[in-house]
C-alpha cells in the first residue's frame, strides 16, 4: 500500500491520546449549515421526519468494519448519503493521522463527500428561496385603477346643441365600453382559492338553493361552480347597486368637463376650471377626485351629502375675499396631491382609507383662511391666536372648522365610516394639515434626509403624506408662468396691499 505523507498530531505521531468527554454537539441552526464551534456535525434530511437529526460519532469498531470502496454507494441526494459521508470523513481523518491511506481512494472518498455537501447545499437553497417568495410577493404594491370619471358616464348635454345621428352612433360605443371597463373592477378579479371558507358558505347560502342550516360532511368540499355562480351574483348585486347611486351623481357642465380632461396633467389650468366652474372649483374638482379614487362607493358617501359638503367648503374659502388663500388655490393644491398620487405610483402604497383622507386634507387644507399670517394672529391677540394658544394658529383653525362643518347631518361625509375609521381618517388629516404650517418647513426636510440616508429606512406613511401636501401646498411657482393676473399678480396684492389694510384695521380698532 503507498502511503502519502502527512503531518504530525500535536504530541508526536506515537503520542497515547486520551479520550476527553466530549459535549453534546450543538443543534444546527439550519441544513447545510455547520455550527460555530463544537464536533463536525451533518444533518440528515429525511422526508419522513420534519425535524433534523445530527448523526452520532461513530466508534472505533465501526471504522474498523468500514469498507472505503466507491462503487456501491447511495445516491448524493438520498438522507443515508449523508449518513455515509460523514462516517468516511470520519475514517479518513483516522487514516490520515496514522499515515495509512491512499491517494486514490483519499481522493475518491472527498468527490463523494463534496458531491453529498453540494446535493444538500442546493436543496436547501431552493426550500429557502420557497419560504421566501411568498414574502416577496406579498411585499409587492397592488397597481390601483382609477375609475372612469363622472363627466364621462354623465355629462349634460347643452339644449340648444344638438348632435347629429352619425356622430352619437359613434359616441355610442365608446360610452357603453368606459361603463363597463369602469364596472370590471376588483370583485371581477377574485379568485375562488382566494375567498375564506366562512364567505364562500355565505354566499352560496345567500345566492344559492342551498340551505344555511344544511351541514356538509368533514371530507366534502364545495363545489367550484357553485362558488363561482355565487360569487358572479355579488359581484352582480354590485353592479346594480353603483348603477343607482350612479343616477345621483353631479351634473358636470361641459365647459367643466372640457377642462377636466387634462387632470392628471402637471400644467392642468386650474384658473380655466375657476372660469368654466363660475366660480366654484372645488366643487367639481374635488367632486371628480373623490369619484375617481372610488370613495364615494368604498365609504358610501352620498352623493348630495358630498354635493353640500363641498359647496359649503367653497363659501368658506370666499369667506374673507383672500386674494391668494382662496377656493382656487385649494383647487390647485387638491390636482397637485392628485398628480403625485397617480404620476408617482403613491395611491399604489397607501390604503383606501388614507387616500381618503389625503384628498380631503388636500380640499380642506385652507379653509376659512383670513388671509393673515400666523404671527399677525399672535402679535396682534386675535381670538383664534387666543384659542389655540399661539401654536400653528391658521392651521388648527382649519381642521376645527372643516370637522365641525363635517358634523352637520347635511355635510357628514364621514357618517358611514367606522369609529376605528373615523379615529384614523381624523389623525391622518389633522397630522397632514399641520404639517402645512411653514415653521415646520426646514425640520420636515432635515427629518426626511436625516430618514432616507439610513441604510434601512422606514417611511412612515403619515409622515410621507404630510410632506407630500405640505410640497403641493407651495408647488404654484414651479406650474404657472409668471404672466399678469395670475399667482404673481395676487402675490403682490397679498405682499402689498393686505398688509396695509389689516394694520389700518388693527388701529382703528
Amino acid at each position: 500500500m503507498v502511503g502519502v505523507p502527512v503531518a504530525s498530531p500535536p504530541g508526536g505521531a506515537g503520542a497515547p491520546r486520551e479520550e476527553a468527554p466530549r459535549p453534546p454537539p450543538p443543534p444546527a441552526p439550519r441544513n447545510g449549515t455547520s455550527p460555530k464551534q463544537g464536533a463536525l456535525t451533518i444533518v440528515r434530511r429525511s422526508s419522513s421526519r420534519n425535524k433534523t437529526e445530527s448523526c452520532s460519532t461513530p466508534t472505533d469498531e465501526q471504522l474498523d468494519q468500514l469498507d472505503l470502496d466507491t462503487e456501491h454507494l447511495p445516491a448524493v441526494d438520498t438522507p443515508d448519503a449523508c449518513d455515509k459521508a460523514a462516517l468516511r470523513l470520519r475514517y479518513l481523518l483516522r487514516q490520515l493521522n496514522r499515515g495509512e491511506i491512499s491517494a486514490e481512494t483519499l481522493q475518491k472518498n472527498l468527490q463523494y463527500a463534496a458531491k453529498v455537501l453540494e446535493a444538500v447545499y442546493i436543496d436547501e437553497t431552493k426550500d429557502r428561496r420557497d419560504a421566501e417568495q411568498p414574502r416577496a410577493q406579498q411585499t409587492t404594491l397592488p397597481m390601483r385603477r382609477l375609475r372612469t370619471p363622472c363627466w364621462a358616464r354623465c355629462s349634460v348635454e347643452k339644449p340648444n346643441e344638438a348632435k347629429p345621428a352619425v356622430a352619437r352612433q359613434q359616441s355610442a360605443p365608446t360610452l357603453v365600453f368606459r361603463r363597463l371597463a369602469d364596472e370590471d373592477d376588483e370583485l371581477s378579479e377574485v379568485q375562488p382559492d382566494a375567498v375564506p371558507p366562512e364567505v364562500r358558505e355565505w354566499l352560496a347560502s345567500t345566492f344559492t338553493r342551498q340551505l344555511a342550516t344544511s351541514k356538509r360532511k368533514s371530507d366534502e368540499k364545495p363545489k367550484f361552480r357553485s362558488v363561482a355562480h355565487a360569487i358572479r351574483a355579488g359581484i352582480f348585486v354590485d353592479r346594480i347597486y353603483r348603477r343607482v347611486t350612479s343616477t345621483a351623481l353631479m351634473q358636470f357642465p361641459q365647459d367643466v368637463v372640457r377642462v377636466l380632461k387634462t387632470l392628471d396633467e402637471w400644467s392642468f389650468d386650474v384658473f380655466a376650471l375657476h372660469d368654466a366652474a363660475s366660480g366654484a372649483p372645488v366643487k367639481y374638482l374635488g367632486y371628480e377626485l373623490l369619484n375617481r379614487y372610488g370613495m364615494i362607493h368604498k365609504f358610501k358617501v352620498p352623493p348630495t351629502i358630498l354635493e353640500n359638503f363641498l359647496s359649503r367648503i367653497e363659501e368658506g374659502y370666499c369667506k374673507f375675499h383672500n386674494p391668494y388663500h382662496n377656493n382656487l388655490h385649494a383647487a390647485d393644491v387638491a390636482q397637485t396631491v392628485h398628480y403625485m398620487l397617480c404620476q408617482t405610483g403613491l395611491m399604489n402604497w397607501l390604503s383606501d382609507l388614507e387616500i381618503f383622507a389625503t384628498l380631503v386634507a388636500a380640499i380642506v387644507h385652507d379653509f376659512e383662511h383670513t388671509g393673515t399670517t400666523n404671527n399677525f394672529h399672535v402679535m396682534s391677540g386675535s381670538d383664534t391666536a387666543l384659542l389655540y394658544n399661539d401654536r400653528a394658529v391658521l392651521e388648527n383653525h382649519h381642521i376645527s372648522a372643516a370637522f365641525r362643518l363635517m358634523r352637520d347631518e347635511e355635510c357628514n361625509i364621514l357618517q358611514n365610516l367606522s369609529r376605528d375609521e373615523f379615529r384614523e381618517f381624523r389623525t391622518l388629516v389633522i397630522d397632514m394639515v399641520l404639517a402645512t404650517d411653514m415653521s415646520f418647513h426646514f425640520q420636515q426636510l432635515k427629518n426626511m434626509r436625516s430618514l432616507l440616508s439610513l441604510a434601512e429606512p422606514t417611511v412612515d406613511k403619515s409622515k410621507a403624506v404630510s410632506l407630500v401636501l405640505h410640497c403641493c401646498d407651495i408647488s404654484h411657482p414651479a406650474k404657472y408662468e409668471l404672466t399678469p393676473g395670475t399667482v404673481p399678480g395676487y402675490l403682490f396684492e397679498i405682499s402689498y396691499f393686505k398688509p396695509k389694510c389689516n394694520l389700518r384695521r388693527l388701529h382703528s380698532g
